[in-house]
């Protein structure tokens, strides 16, 4: 009887630390998994500002094709260019 009792205590102790071990696992696992969502959420932003940065630059690079090629401008030479300062009522 007394070999029984030693036994199921035993059996009781190790089902009892594979239990603690398997919620310290599952807690380490839930963390990883809130990390890398919030890595996910931030990476989300950020290809979405990507794509509106893309749509910018390519309207800007569109249309000056457009003008060199169709309305045959070009841009002004350096000596060409007159800086003015705005009037003092205007400021």
């Amino acid at each position: 009887m007394l070999r029984v009792n030693v036994v199921l205590i035993v059996l009781v102790l190790a089902s009892a630390l594979g239990v603690v071990a398997s919620q310290h696992q599952a807690r380490k696992l839930f963390v990883e998994l809130e990390r890398e969502q919030t890595r996910m959420h931030a990476l989300e932003v950020e290809w979405g500002q990507f794509q509106l940065e893309q749509g910018t630059w390519s309207g800007h690079v569109r249309i000056e094709k457009l003008a060199r090629e169709q309305l045959k401008m070009q841009p002004p030479a350096g000596e060409q260019v007159i800086a003015l300062d705005a009037p003092e009522a205007a400021r």
